[in-house]
């Protein structure tokens, strides 16, 4: 079909407003938060399911591919678009539907911003855990599609752990209700664990019901700074392994920390070599403190240089407001980075902290270390400048050995950012071929024409040998 007819068609299901072909638009939504890109045919952003299911028929009958996306802050390049495919964004769909406290539940559509969610259930003395770094700026949406984490996963979890039911446009267009708002459900095949992370290579998502709990009435925050990296890797085991379960263990690096000093002057240690950054919450406040304060005296026992305890809330949000700086700051040093999001066992943390150290110096790059270092999710950044091919070759491979170094000391691939372009390539690495092949069926039994997401999660021919940037 000529492409004209085909843009008009899209306007007569989603309204001429809501149809953008426009260079400046294509461009916009042609990348996330990687240096892929692509040019799609059109931007389509429908406000309804039916609106989501005709689209899907559209593409079905014309063979065209389509991209879900939400607000396209994802690290993996899961919502760029294949060249001349459609672009289905759900930014749109915006609402919170339902926010019950008798069930413990909230029902959103895919375009919510994470904490705009977690502000309203919250003034209903409800919570809801999972924290991407991006939360002001990704949307529920993505977070399931990317089975998004967080600082606050090592105690309460990822997203998948809350997602309770979904509605899912299918490839053909049907509207598939998986799961339901009840605390147990395993009737059948759980469906809507196979959506959730797939990255929307198996469906468009519409609508969420998630699991809240109880808002905890106390939180509490600590730091601890170490002269070596390895001993506050050490730390780290010694509060896991203390019966203690801390909210969030976060780790900056030397370098992360000159980085965030130099953008927002948060009053890091920048000459320690480690910051510790705990999280305590609960119910009774001098239970919480009692924690923070024996997490402080193990940090100490394990080497710790100095700790501090945040005497009040605003102390504690200055902290937690410099962890969330961090990424904007590594980009100020550099034109470009490269953010990996690799995760090892908790006694593999020390051991891959040092591999990536050795990757960057035998590499000659500047590489921050930080992430959720209580659940051994990891974030090392290569700083680079995309402009210079040779440290571009640099950077490729030592991309590539991190990659191999997460999996040979038994971690996986990603923790929260998923596969999409980024990883694809070393997908049988992690997974193994009888998984992938496994994988294929399914994506084939949903999707048998592949016009969903194509390209991402899948490897192509000639695995690592053909990774690229």
């Amino acid at each position: 079909m000529h492409n004209t007819r085909l843009v008009e068609e899209l306007k007569e299901i989603a309204g001429a407003a809501n149809v953008l072909t426009a260079d400046e638009d294509l461009l916009a939504y042609g990348f996330d938060g990687t240096w892929y890109e692509s040019k799609p045919l059109a931007v389509v952003l429908p406000l309804t399911t039916a609106e989501v299911s005709a689209l899907h028929k559209l593409a079905t009958r014309e063979r065209m591919a389509i991209t879900p996306r939400a607000m396209g802050s994802g690290l993996s390049g899961g919502a760029v678009p294949l060249e001349g495919s459609l672009v289905l964004g759900v930014m749109r769909m915006n609402r919170i539907l339902e926010i019950s406290e008798a069930d413990g539940v909230a029902v959103v559509q895919p375009g919510v911003v994470n904490a705009d969610l977690q502000r309203a259930v919250e003034a209903r003395g409800l919570f809801y855990p999972p924290d991407p770094a991006s939360l002001k700026q990704s949307a529920i949406g993505g977070n399931v599609a990317e089975n998004a984490g967080g600082a606050r996963c090592l105690k309460y979890g990822v997203t998948g752990d809350y997602v309770m039911a979904l509605e899912v446009v299918l490839p053909n267009g049907d509207v598939l209700r998986t799961g339901g708002r009840t605390l147990k459900n395993v009737t059948g095949y759980n469906l809507r664990a196979l959506f959730t992370g797939s990255e929307g290579t198996l469906g468009t998502i519409t609508e969420i019901t998630l699991r809240l709990l109880p808002k905890p009435k106390f939180v509490r925050t600590a730091t601890a700074a170490f002269d070596s990296i390895e001993r506050a890797a050490q730390t780290v085991s010694a509060v896991m392994a203390s019966g203690l379960l801390p909210t969030s263990i976060e780790l900056l690096d030397r370098i992360t920390m000159r980085c965030v000093e130099d953008n927002i002057a948060a009053g890091l240690p920048v000459d320690a070599d480690a910051l510790l950054l705990f999280a305590v919450d609960g119910n009774q406040e001098a239970i919480v403190a009692g924690e923070l304060e024996a997490i402080a005296s193990l940090a100490r026992e394990h080497g710790a240089t100095s700790t501090c305890v945040a005497a009040s809330e605003a102390e504690s949000e200055a902290l937690w407001s410099a962890r969330r700086a961090i990424s904007p700051s590594l980009a100020r040093v550099r034109p470009h980075k490269l953010g990996e999001d690799v995760a090892v066992p908790r006694s593999q943390i020390v051991a891959m902290i040092r591999a990536v150290r050795e990757i960057a110096a035998r590499y000659g790059l500047t590489m921050p270390i930080f992430g959720h270092a209580g659940d051994g999710n990891l974030h090392p950044n290569i700083l680079c400048d995309r402009r210079d091919p040779e440290e571009m070759a640099r950077v490729k491979l030592a991309a590539r050995e991190i990659f191999e170094a997460a999996i040979a000391l038994g971690g996986t691939l990603s923790g929260e950012h998923g596969i999409g372009l980024l990883k694809k390539q070393f997908l049988e690495l992690d997974l193994g071929p009888e998984a992938i092949a496994i994988m294929h069926k399914l994506k084939d039994a949903i999707d048998p024409l592949g016009i969903m997401n194509p390209g991402k999660i899948f490897p192509n021919p000639g695995g690592p040998d053909a990774f690229r940037l």
